[in-house]
């Protein structure tokens, strides 16, 4: 059994931010209901092409991503009869998720108070840009406004000199950290409700999260009084610890080195590179040693690592004491063996897509495809009890699809 069934979540939103709650949601087994507009459906649905990628046909991993595992209506909540639609589904729902502007919430009547009203026990979960309060609230945003610049992370990356700034690695990825964070606090909110009987409005902000992501960075800023500066691109890594930064492969790959204590593992960097002689190197005897000669230890490790690819390194390093990495792209994460061994990335209908990164009882993370547009409809409308009768005249009357 997974932790969240026989929880329904009712989902008004639109994009990548808060589908990616409810996509988690989902994953952790709750009933997942997406309003989408009756003609429109959700826009991320048009979104085909991300720089240079472009999906052609279906699936469309820019939709599945976000809305694995759920139900989809198409519902006009402009006109009374979706409305009353609406109605029926809030009575029944545990959690409403919605990612719409204040105003908007209010245009359609779906604000916390209008919600509370139809259902005082549901727990109202909201995905903004800015946060609920100040004078910004009522502004939209992307996570590329609110999560990657606004929150200092776009110019944390950016190197000295750079013109204009250095762009997120990813299409949502600040959507899908911030709709994860959003995810959890619905999840605790729910345990409140068990526990208390008090149902929360919960709050999940792009900047919020994007500053949480960066919040060890902005501490030492706001401590220091002085912002982090990015290295300029080929810089080894740490200019005091030759055993913290990356090295190139005969391949052209890389190799990264984490070991923040160089002197308990410079000794087993030695073996592994079959450079025995440099552990009793008087340059590297002591931690201070070390940090004092990184410039040489630097170059003898990258004439080292240079001597093999990647492919060779892989086996010689799995026995290396201190973390290590293989610097992988988007691609080739997908085939790694650790992550396949662990189900991070998992078949979800026709395609397969990366799971959500919370697992329970050891046990692999299973999620099926997004819906098409509007595919529950009927569905959904005869289990809240309408007759096909009425489901034909709000058909008619374009209150659905």
């Amino acid at each position: 059994m997974k932790p969240l069934e026989g929880i329904r979540v009712l989902e008004v939103a639109m994009y990548g931010f808060v589908p990616s709650a409810g996509a988690v949601l989902s994953d952790w087994g709750a009933e997942v209901i997406k309003i989408e507009h009756a003609v429109t459906g959700d826009p991320q649905r048009g979104l085909r092409q991300t720089g240079t990628m472009v999906v052609v046909g279906d699936p469309n991993p820019n939709v599945e991503h976000a809305n694995r595992g759920k139900r989809s209506l198409g519902l006009d909540m402009s006109v009374p009869e979706g409305k009353e639609v609406l109605i029926e589904l809030i009575k029944k729902a545990d959690v409403f998720l919605t990612s719409f502007l204040p105003d908007h919430r209010v245009k359609f009547g779906i604000d916390v108070d209008d919600v509370r009203a139809i259902n005082p026990n549901i727990i109202y979960a909201r995905g903004s840009a800015l946060g609920p309060r100040g004078e910004e609230s009522n502004r939209g945003g992307y996570d590329m406004t609110a999560f990657w610049c606004r929150a200092g992370t776009a110019a944390t990356v950016t190197p000295p000199g750079t013109k204009g700034m250095i762009a997120p690695p990813g299409p949502a990825y600040g959507d899908t950290i911030s709709g994860t964070n959003l995810a959890g606090g619905i999840a605790a909110a729910l345990l409140k409700r068990e526990r208390s009987g008090e149902p929360s409005v919960v709050d999940v902000s792009l900047l919020g999260s994007g500053m949480w992501s960066m919040g060890h960075g902005i501490a030492l800023s706001a401590h220091l009084k002085e912002p982090m500066v990015a290295p300029v691109p080929g810089v080894h890594g740490s200019p005091v610890n030759p055993l913290t930064g990356v090295y190139e492969t005969a391949d052209g790959r890389y190799i990264s080195f984490i070991m923040m204590q160089p002197s308990k593992f410079w000794a087993d960097v030695c073996r592994h590179i079959e450079r025995p002689e440099l552990i009793d190197d008087p340059r590297f005897a002591t931690g201070k040693d070390i940090s004092a000669n990184t410039e040489a230890a630097v170059a003898i490790l990258r004439e080292a690592i240079k001597g093999r690819t990647l492919e060779e390194w892989t086996p010689r390093l799995s026995t290396l004491a201190g973390p290590w990495a293989p610097v992988q792209d988007s691609y080739q994460v997908s085939a790694d063996p650790q992550v396949r061994a662990n189900d991070y990335y998992v078949q979800a209908g026709e395609i397969e897509l990366v799971s959500t990164p919370v697992q329970f009882d050891v046990t692999a993370t299973t999620t099926s495809a997004a819906p098409e547009f509007a595919a529950n409809t009927d569905e959904i409308l005869l289990e809240i009890g309408l007759d096909w009768e009425r489901i034909i005249e709000l058909k008619t009357a374009g209150a659905v699809t």
